[in-house]
C-alpha cells in the first residue's frame, strides 16, 4: 500500500469509526423494546426521514451502477431510469407518507410492514403476516448482495486485493453496525451518510466537468459517439467477448439504436418500485408527527434530484476522461471511483469513496435490518412462539441478521455481478410484490384480505416469470419485469376483492379513521 493509498485508507477507516460510535450512542436505546429497535419508537424528524429514506433507497447503485450506465450505452437508459426514481420519490412522499403513518398506529400500532397488512385486514390466521415476511426475506437476501458486491468492487479496486476477502471485510462490518443499535443507529448515520453522498457527487461532477474541458466539451464529446448523448436513442458499445475493443485509442461503437415510448415507458415503471420499498415506507410508519411529510417530501425530492443528475453526468464525463479505460458494463460501475482516484487529492479521493461506502452501508444495513425483523417479528413470535419476549425478539433477530449474511455472500461471490442487474431485479420484486398491495389497501375500502393475497402472490411470481421466461424472448416482453408485474398485482387485486365478500364493519370504520384527517 503506497503512500497515497494509505491515506485514502486513513479518511475512509476516520469515516467508518464515526458511523460505529453512531451505533454504539444508540445502542442502550435500540435495546430497550423491540418497538426502539425495529422503528425507533416513532420519534423520526422530517430531515432524518427524508435523507436516510433516500440514502437507504438509492444504495452504491447511485455511485457505481447508474454512471455505470450511462459510461457506458449513454444518457437515456440512465436518464430515463432517474427521472422515474425522482418521480416515484415525491409521489410516494405525497400520497403514501402520511395516510400510512396515521394507519400504521391505527392498525394495531403496526411496527413492521407484515404486521400492518396483517393488523389492516384483520388476518387471524396470519396468511398475510406470513407470505410478506417470506417476500421480504427473498427479494432483500438479493438486495444485501448487490451491497455487498458494491464494497467488494470498492475495495478491490482500490487497494487491489481480492475480491471476495474485500467483499466479505466489508459485509461483516454491516453486520456487525446493524446488530448494534438497530432502526435509530441506522436512521441517525444513514441522515449522515446522505449528506456524504451528496458532497461526494458533487465535488465529482464540477471537478470532472472542469478537467474535461467544461460542460460544452463533454457534450462535444458525447454527441461524437452514436447514440450516446440523446433521449430517443442508445449507444451500442462494439463488444467481443463482453469486452469493447478499441482503435488507435478510440473505444468502438455501431450504429446508434431506438430508444422508443415503450422502452421508455419500461425505464420509467422504476418510479412503481417506491409504492413497495420496505426501508422507505418504514421511515413513513416512523415518523414522529404526520404533519411533516410534506416538509419531508421538499427535502427528499430536492436531494433526489440533484443526485440522480449528478450520477448520470458523472458516467458521461467519465467517457470523455477515460474513452478506453473500462471496457465492460462491469468495470464501466467503477468510473467514479477512477474519476475521483485521478482527480483528487488522498484525502479528497478518501472522501468520495467514503460516500460510496456510505451508500452501501445505509442500504445494507437497512435490508439487514427489516429482512431479520420480517422473521424474528412476524414468523417467530407471529406464528411459532407468541408469547416471547422482546429480549428473544432481539436475540432470534441478530442470529437471522447473520444468517442473512451468509446467504447474502454466497450470491454476492461473482465479483463479475453487475449491480444494476441485481438491484433491478431486487428492486421490481419488491415493488410488484407490496406495492399494488399498500396502494389497494391505503386508497379503496373495498380491498379485501383475499385480493391482498392475490394480488401480493401474483406480483412476485409475475417477476420471476417475466425476468426468466418471458424477457429473453425479446420484443414486447423485453419491457422491464416491474411494470407488468405491477400491472397484473393491481388486475387480480381489484378482481378478488370483488369476487369475495366486503370488509368487515371493523376494518372499514378503521379505514375511515385513516382516511380523515385527525
Amino acid at each position: 500500500m503506497n503512500g497515497e493509498t494509505l491515506q485514502v485508507f486513513i479518511t475512509m477507516v476516520i469515516y467508518m469509526s464515526v458511523v460505529i460510535i453512531i451505533g454504539l450512542y444508540f445502542a442502550k436505546r435500540a435495546n430497550e423494546s423491540s418497538d426502539n429497535f425495529f422503528l425507533g419508537g416513532r420519534t423520526i424528524g422530517p430531515w432524518v426521514s427524508a435523507l436516510s429514506a433516500a440514502s437507504s433507497d438509492m444504495s452504491g447503485w447511485l455511485l457505481m451502477g447508474l454512471p455505470g450506465v450511462a459510461y457506458w450505452v449513454g444518457l437515456s437508459d440512465a436518464i430515463w431510469t432517474a427521472i422515474g426514481l425522482a418521480a416515484g420519490t415525491i409521489i410516494n412522499w405525497i400520497w403514501v407518507a402520511k395516510r400510512l403513518r396515521r394507519y400504521s398506529e391505527i392498525a394495531g400500532n403496526s411496527i413492521t410492514l407484515p404486521e400492518f397488512f396483517s393488523n389492516r385486514f384483520k388476518d387471524t390466521k396470519k396468511i398475510l403476516l406470513t407470505l410478506t415476511a417470506v417476500w421480504i426475506l427473498v427479494f432483500f437476501v438479493v438486495y444485501a448482495s448487490s451491497c455487498f458486491v458494491t464494497v467488494g468492487k470498492l475495495f478491490s479496486t482500490l487497494f487491489n486485493l481480492p475480491y471476495i476477502y474485500m467483499m466479505i471485510l466489508g459485509a461483516v462490518f454491516v453486520l456487525f453496525y446493524t446488530a448494534l443499535g438497530g432502526f435509530l443507529a441506522e436512521t441517525a448515520s444513514d441522515t449522515m451518510q446522505a449528506s456524504i453522498m451528496i458532497l461526494a457527487l458533487s465535488m465529482v461532477l464540477i471537478v470532472g466537468t472542469s478537467v474535461a474541458g467544461g460542460l460544452s466539451e463533454v457534450i462535444s464529446n458525447a454527441k461524437s459517439i452514436p447514440g450516446f448523448f440523446e433521449f430517443f436513442g442508445i449507444a451500442s458499445p462494439t463488444v467481443v467477448d463482453g469486452v469493447q475493443q478499441a482503435q488507435n485509442g478510440v473505444p468502438l461503437f455501431g450504429g446508434a439504436g431506438k430508444y422508443g415510448f415503450y422502452t421508455i415507458l419500461s425505464t420509467l415503471a422504476w418510479g412503481l418500485g417506491y409504492f413497495g420499498m420496505p426501508h422507505v415506507l418504514l421511515r413513513f410508519m416512523a415518523m414522529r408527527d404526520e404533519k411533516e411529510a410534506k416538509i419531508s417530501a421538499t427535502i427528499a425530492g430536492v436531494w433526489v434530484v440533484i443526485s440522480l443528475f449528478a450520477a448520470v453526468m458523472i458516467g458521461i464525463i467519465g467517457r470523455a476522461l477515460f474513452p478506453t479505460a473500462l471496457t465492460t458494463a462491469g468495470a464501466a460501475e467503477t468510473v467514479f471511483i477512477l474519476t475521483a482516484q485521478t482527480l483528487f487529492n488522498p484525502i479528497f479521493a478518501g472522501l468520495a469513496m467514503a460516500g460510496i461506502l456510505a451508500a452501501t452501508i445505509s442500504s445494507a444495513d437497512s435490508y439487514l435490518l427489516i429482512g431479520a425483523s420480517a422473521f424474528s417479528k412476524n414468523i417467530y413470535q407471529g406464528l411459532f412462539k407468541q408469547e416471547a419476549t422482546d429480549k428473544q425478539v432481539m436475540l432470534m433477530t441478530r442470529i437471522i441478521l447473520f444468517t442473512i449474511t451468509i446467504i447474502a455472500i454466497i450470491i454476492a461471490l461473482d465479483e463479475n455481478s453487475v449491480i444494476f442487474t441485481i438491484v433491478s431485479f431486487a428492486w421490481a420484486g419488491l415493488g410488484a410484490t407490496f406495492g399494488p398491495v399498500m396502494l389497494f389497501s391505503l386508497f379503496w375500502k373495498r380491498t379485501t384480505r383475499e385480493g391482498a393475497f392475490a394480488g401480493m402472490l401474483s406480483g412476485g411470481i409475475s417477476v420471476f416469470v417475466w425476468k426468466l421466461l418471458l424477457k429473453p424472448m425479446g420484443g414486447l416482453f423485453g419491457v422491464y419485469e416491474l411494470l407488468p408485474a405491477f400491472i397484473i398485482s393491481c388486475v387480480v387485486i381489484y378482481a378478488v376483492s370483488k369476487m369475495t365478500r366486503e370488509p368487515s364493519s371493523e376494518i372499514q370504520e378503521e379505514f375511515e379513521m385513516a382516511r380523515k384527517k385527525i
